[in-house]
């Protein structure tokens, strides 16, 4: 296979790997894709998957690859919270919560961070399409509960505050039925105690 037939071919996607060469090309070698490299036709992630190195990249873009490198997975947490608003400042990197074992991917393009969380809570998300593609988020709801849920030393009033949480986009996006009700799905008292008083601290914020 020549490169030109293998951008032909992939031109509509983001991210491809290996195996969606093969699928293609059974006898492909995959010593083509270092000397295609080598030639800054294209760039790898981590193992098995690469992007063409013409690839514009944005949000949108940064997140499909998220959930295409490490899956199942969505896009939560704190990436999630300052993609709705609710906290001021960028993120660094890309953060993602899956049934797989925490990890971190340290790529050329970006770092993606993968939080693990049980099987039974692998709800909440959506699909948000763009250009034709779409990627997997963290509904504001479940962001917010997937943060807490890991993060459990953010515990009292100070640390609820200290984490900004812009009021005006709190109460415009997060819908207090969908938040307590995802919330008994998660069946943790500590959890419960900790979003009710996030709820109190904002109404009076």
């Amino acid at each position: 296979m020549q490169y030109i037939e293998l951008k032909n071919w992939l031109k509509d996607f983001t991210v491809f790997s290996l195996a969606d060469i093969k699928s293609i090309d059974a006898a492909f070698h995959r010593r083509r894709l270092n000397e295609w490299q080598d030639k800054c036709y294209i760039k790898k992630l981590i193992k098995g998957y690469y992007i063409f190195s013409d690839l514009e990249l944005n949000e949108n873009v940064l997140f499909e690859i998220a959930n295409r490198i490490y899956n199942p997975s969505y896009i939560s947490f704190e990436t999630a919270m300052s993609y709705y608003g609710l906290i001021p400042e960028s993120v660094y990197g890309i953060t993602s919560a899956s049934t797989r074992r925490t990890y971190k991917f340290r790529t050329k393009i970006a770092e993606f961070s993968y939080r693990t969380i049980t099987p039974r809570l692998f709800f909440g998300y959506t699909m948000v399409e763009y250009d034709n593609k779409c990627f997997k988020i963290a509904s504001v709801e479940k962001a917010l509960l997937d943060y807490f849920y890991i993060n459990t030393k953010i515990n009292g009033k100070e640390d609820l505050l200290s984490l900004r949480i812009d009021k005006n986009a709190f109460f415009n996006k997060v819908n207090k039925t969908n938040l307590f009700s995802l919330l008994k799905k998660f069946d943790k008292k500590k959890l419960t105690k900790r979003v009710k008083l996030l709820w109190e601290i904002m109404k009076h914020a």
